[in-house]
């Protein structure tokens, strides 16, 4: 910037270092000087010597300011001026305070790890010195009683005349032994500092110890066995070689394990074969053979299935076979009296705390007769719902009591237990029940089995039959007497002392006490404490609770238990087997769950394209109900899952989303709300979380107490899936005479109501030559000029078709009707 005579002046500039003058130059009298700072370049005028020797400050000589600054502004710029150069020397103290601060941080660091590391050095040191000292010792102690051997050697082979004869002289004084034991210790507290302990003491110096780190008496065997090694040479361990079994897929570290060899040694062989592969990732068994042959060791190939050859059956030797109560089932149609009859025999009341009065689980129990015999009984279901629970019964029984109640003979359910039993093999005994009412008749009861081809001994038979009555008791002895001669025939015997194997009658999901399974042991003894798989699940023994509700130790065969300890509730019919480790129960119990996976999702997959499409077109056409199931016991939710899988046609079905035993939870209403499903309980209760999420998502929970309700319900729902069915009443016909053109309407057909009546609401179809050309509504109605709702047979009217004209003389117009009649399942 120039002034009005061509000169510089003032002139703002960064980039050069604080403080600096950059340039001197002179404005008429007055000589200026430009200083840059940081951040601003400041144009100062250099003040001069006035007359009479004093120096005139800037602002208070005009004469001698550059030309265009005023006082004001002078002012501001040396202000300016003075801050930048405080601003710099704080800047400058605060770096250097900083630079101070982190260089005493690295020194105080260096000094700490320093520290560390001496005192580490310190702590090695002492714990090497210790292990030479003992080490030392230990080879003196040996040199000595080496000597001592020798020595002992010596003085057997001298001749007893050599030997210096024992004496006062051969023995030190006691003078001398003291002065020994002073000099000893002297010596042992020079080499110890002198005697006199320095330093704080500290605990480990109280208690012996030196204080730091030190090696561990394994660390000190291994040194010492090294060490004799050296001395004695080199020896080569000879190497073991096993036999490594190698299942279809094996996690590194366990082959590792099952060879006995460093993990570290086996994925490194693996990552020389170039598989960069961890000790948790698995390796197929190709792979392990090559590693397993790398190692020298032997390869026994299984496959998975081979977990389960641990519970196989083992053939039990005569002498160690036992006598063993027998297994009665009690079957029959429902409300013939079963469950009363087991009452009677037992002195309980069993049926009053049964919903409806019909039973809806297996119950086992002991009885004891007055002859001292013990019989176990299980009580079955006779709903038509239960069949897989009588089938479960007439599997696990050695005798089958079939009840007839003589006022009502053979049923559905009687001949299904009979066949039941026929398919078991197993010898039944005919109770016909209820023989004190007085429309009991039970030589119909005999004559009706002889269609199903069971024989009573009444008819010349081999099955024996006994009259009874659970109300008056009559006919129990007798029944009893039966079911003893008939255990007597069978010789039943099993083994105690063995590992123990049983069936699961029941089981159910207890809020106390967990998953809780009802077990008839079938052969051997089941202990507290033993380790068991059953079907998908394992557990250990926690409590055994036979059928009075008492706590027992242990149970023999043929006597019914219930469980507790398991991880999970089995299947009702899993089998029960004992194992020697919980290692083995879990790998068959996952090995299992893994094959009904497999084989679930084998069952449910489309294996060609036909089939998906096949596959999706049915799921278009078929309507569904979908729906929840949760019971208390799992005999109860798979009897509701098989009725509803009956219920439906071709039209609508009813789809089992989730079935369970225990309580309604909130994710059983998550997964509801997901699925727009109810929930159906069977004596059990939602808890108060899975109410409110009810209450706010909308599900809908439903509680039953008797199975044939809750199948009427859902059969009820399942029925307004279906569509109506459309009938056709036919209402008339009529003859077309002649056809007029009328305005605004079109063409009208002039009719004789022939047969029936026509309705100006109902269907018409043209007919021409017997074939139907148009079906639809009739525009108008008349007769005369009026529009009439119908017309009578005999009389004429005209009719007008809805967008539709192609009417002839001699046409026949049918007349009918559409009714919708709700359709329900059978």
């Amino acid at each position: 910037m120039s002034d009005s005579d061509g000169k510089k002046t003032l002139g703002l500039r960064g980039g050069s270092r604080p403080g600096n003058v950059k340039q001197s130059f002179s404005h008429g009298r007055t000589k200026n000087v430009v200083v840059e700072t940081k951040r601003k370049r400041v144009v100062v005028p250099k003040p001069t010597a006035a007359k009479g020797g004093s120096g005139a400050t800037p602002s208070g000589d005009a004469s001698r300011r550059p030309a265009g600054i005023s006082d004001a502004e002078m002012a501001r710029r040396l202000k300016a001026l003075q801050a930048a150069k405080a601003r710099e020397v704080e800047e400058a103290a605060q770096r250097e305070a900083e630079e101070k601060a982190r260089a005493e941080e690295r020194e105080r660091r260096r000094a700490e790890q320093e520290a560390k590391e001496r005192e580490q050095r310190e702590a090695e040191e002492r714990a090497r010195q210790k292990a030479e000292d003992e080490e030392r010792k230990r080879v003196e102690a040996e040199a000595a009683a080496k000597r001592a051997a020798s020595d002992a050697e010596k003085k057997k082979s001298e001749p007893a005349s050599a030997r210096p004869a024992p004496g006062p002289s051969s023995q030190p004084r006691k003078g001398d032994r003291d002065r020994d034991d002073r000099q000893n210790r002297n010596a042992k507290g020079r080499n110890d500092g002198g005697g006199r302990r320095s330093g704080k003491l500290t605990l480990g110096q109280a208690t012996g110890g030196e204080g730091g780190r030190q090696r561990s008496m394994a660390s000190m065997k291994r040194k010492q066995e090294r060490a004799r090694q050296k001395a004695m040479g080199s020896v080569e361990r000879e190497k073991v070689i096993r036999d490594v079994q190698l299942p279809e897929a094996i996690v590194v570290s366990e082959l590792a394990n099952r060879m006995a060899e460093r993990v570290g040694e086996v994925v490194k062989s693996l990552m020389n074969m170039g598989m960069m592969v961890t000790q948790n990732q698995t390796i197929d068994a190709d792979t392990a053979e090559l590693i397993i042959e790398e190692f020298g060791h032997k390869v026994v190939r299984v496959s998975d299935s081979d977990v389960e050859d641990v519970i196989k059956e083992v053939e039990d030797k005569d002498e160690d076979l036992q006598s063993r109560p027998p297994v009665i089932t009690i079957m029959g149609h429902v409300d013939h009296g079963k469950t009363s009859l087991l009452d009677a025999i037992r002195d309980a009341r069993v049926v009053a705390g049964e919903a409806g009065g019909i039973t809806q689980h297996i119950g086992a129990y002991q009885v004891k007769t007055e002859g001292g015999a013990v019989l176990s009984f299980l009580d079955t279901p006779g709903h038509a719902a239960f069949t897989s629970m009588r089938s479960r019964g007439a599997q696990v029984t050695d005798i089958v009591v079939l009840v007839v109640a003589a006022d009502d003979a053979v049923m559905p359910q009687t001949i299904e237990a009979i066949n039941h039993a026929k398919a078991a093999q197993v010898p039944m005994i005919v109770a016909i029940n209820k023989i004190d009412k007085p429309a009991a008749d039970p030589n119909k009861v005999r004559t009706d089995l002889l269609q199903h081809e069971v024989i009573v001994e009444a008819m010349s038979g081999e099955v024996q039959d006994v009259e009874v009555s659970a109300v008056t008791g009559q006919g129990l002895d007798e029944l009893l007497e039966a079911i003893a001669l008939q255990a007597e025939i069978l010789e039943l015997k099993a083994n105690p002392d063995r590992a123990a194997q049983g069936a699961v009658i029941e089981a159910q999901l207890d809020v106390g006490r967990g998953p809780v399974a009802t077990v008839l042991v079938q052969n051997g003894t089941l202990r507290q404490g033993d380790i068991f798989v059953v079907g998908e699940q394992y557990g250990k023994v926690r409590a055994l609770i036979n059928d009075k509700g008492e706590r027992v130790q242990e149970a023999g065969p043929s006597v019914p238990v219930e469980v507790l300890g398991l991880n999970g509730t089995p299947e009702a019919g899993d089998v029960l087997n004992v194992t020697d480790t919980e290692a083995q129960a879990r790998e068959i119990a996952e090995y299992r769950e893994q094959a009904a996976k497999d084989k679930r999702a084998a069952a449910g997959a489309a294996t060609t394209l036909e089939q998906l499409m096949q596959k999706a077109k049915e799921d278009e056409n078929v309507s569904e109900l979908p729906i929840l199931v949760k019971a208390d016991v799992q005999g109860s939710a798979e009897a509701i899952v098989q009725a509803m899988e009956k219920i439906g046609n071709n039209e609508v079905r009813v789809r089992v989303l989730h079935s369970g035993v225990g309580a309604i939870t909130e994710t059983d209403i998550g997964l509801a709300e997901a699925s727009g499903a109810p929930v159906m309980g069977f004596n059990v209760r939602a808890n108060t979380s899975a109410r409110n999420s009810a209450n706010q998502k909308g599900v809908e929970i439903r509680y039953y107490s008797v199975i044939y309700d809750l199948v009427d319900d859902v059969k009820a729902a399942a029925s307004g899936l279906l569509s109506a069915e459309i009938r056709e009443n036919f209402i008339g016909y009529a003859e077309i005479k002649d056809v007029f053109k009328v305005s605004n309407v079109g063409k009208v057909a002039g009719c004789l109501v022939t047969e029936g009546v026509a309705r100006r609401s109902a269907g018409v179809r043209l007919l021409r030559d017997n074939v139907v050309i148009h079906e639809g509504t009739l525009k108008t109605l008349k007769r005369f000029k009026d529009e009439v709702a119908e017309v009578q047979s005999g009389q004429e009217c005209g009719m007008a078709f809805e967008n539709y004209d192609d009417v002839r003389k001699g046409d026949v117009i049918e007349i009918f009707e559409r009714e919708e009649v709700t359709r329900t399942l059978d």
